[in-house]
């Protein structure tokens, strides 16, 4: 970095520390900590800010150490504080660059969404059986993610197929980290197989759209009463076959977003309105995210990032025994491991290209 875009990213840097200290201050303050919705907000963007204020105050000290070391360097005739202070200089400058990395990767991540919990939805779209039957496949793949991790997964709401596959799923997977693992998933999967029920053998193309919503919390979201219905009907099982004689199943209709959520695998009404609710506020999240993104750079939305629903994302080529992500360049990778849910290679590739295009607009801003 030379010493003008130095002299940027530390008065960044700064800004940033004048930020963190400005809502330290407003949390004291009771008319916020009176405010439910106000306290959580700030308590967010404070808590994604003290990393990289941690890493302030450190690289603050280092440049203060360097200053004083180029200062003796430049004052005096003496060889050995000559030598003594090129060293320090020399490692200074060392210890700098791996904080400045550091920072780097934290000002395009956000902490407090990355640890979010999800709500994973998955659809059924052209292809017919085959395209469910590979919806069953990807629910599996997440399924054993979620067990390499050691998340907890559990289903809200299903619509089987008539031959054993899934029309469209909404799950809840619970544990450390599980938004920034899984929010590149979200978009079209497409897969290119020769089906089971294809005897001439020829290869057949389904797509399966995938949706990650983060879980948020009652004081993000507020929903009126008004704006709702609530519908109950009797839950289905695999085949359309009722599997109780209640009216256990729930349907609540948002009607300003035209949301509509469903959950019928509780036997409880009562639960399966719960977890209908925690998932309309999800979707209404994800909603309210993706009209702000289009306002607010609509002309320069990150193909990673959040990941457009309509867009293509990835091809499972199975007869090439390959996976391609279409937002990588030059790679690929095995269906069995990518199936079995060993997406770790995958997601590391997709969350460095996804850093260095943000990094590279935010030093654009920073340079501005």
């Amino acid at each position: 970095m030379d010493i003008k875009s130095s002299e940027k990213f530390f008065s960044y840097l700064e800004n940033l520390h004048n930020k963190y200290s400005e809502l330290s201050t407003q949390l004291s303050d009771p008319d916020v900590t009176n405010d439910r919705k106000k306290f959580a907000s700030l308590s967010k963007e404070l808590s994604n800010l003290s990393p990289l204020e941690d890493n302030y105050q450190k690289y603050f000290l280092l440049k203060k150490q360097l200053e004083e070391s180029l200062d003796i360097l430049s004052n005096t005739d003496d060889p050995e504080m000559k030598g003594l202070a090129e060293e320090d200089i020399e490692n200074l400058e060392t210890e700098m660059i791996v904080i400045e990395n550091d920072i780097k990767l934290l000002m395009v991540s956000d902490i407090s969404e990355d640890k979010r919990n999800v709500f994973l939805e998955i659809r059924a779209g052209a292809g017919g059986n085959e395209a469910s039957l590979f919806a069953s496949d990807l629910l599996r793949m997440y399924s054993r993610i979620s067990e390499r991790k050691g998340w907890k997964h559990e289903i809200i709401s299903t619509n089987y197929s008539g031959i054993g596959g899934i029309k469209e799923i909404t799950t809840y997977i619970k544990g450390s980290n599980v938004n920034k693992y899984l929010k590149f998933e979200s978009g079209v999967h497409r897969v290119q197989r020769v089906p089971q029920t294809e005897s001439s053998g020829r290869i057949h193309t389904s797509t399966v759209t995938v949706a990650v919503l983060p879980e948020v919390d009652d004081v993000e979201i507020e929903i009126n009463a008004k704006d709702i219905r609530i519908d109950t009907y009797r839950a289905s099982g695999a085949g359309g076959q009722h599997v109780n004689k209640t009216e256990s199943a729930i349907r609540i209709t948002h009607a300003p977003s035209g949301i509509v959520v469903s959950c019928q695998d509780e036997s409880s009404q009562h639960k399966n309105k719960d977890k209908a609710m925690k998932v309309l506020k999800s979707r209404l999240y994800d909603f309210e995210h993706e009209k702000q993104q289009d306002d607010i750079a609509n002309d320069r939305r990150s193909q990673v990032g959040k990941g457009d629903r309509s867009e293509k994302i990835r091809t499972y080529n199975f007869p090439q025994n390959r996976v391609t992500d279409h937002r990588i360049t030059g790679k690929n990778y095995g269906i069995e491991s990518t199936m079995d849910g060993n997406l770790e290679k995958l997601i590391k590739d997709l969350e460095e290209m996804n850093s260095k295009k943000l990094l590279e607009e935010r030093f654009k801003e920073i340079a501005g």
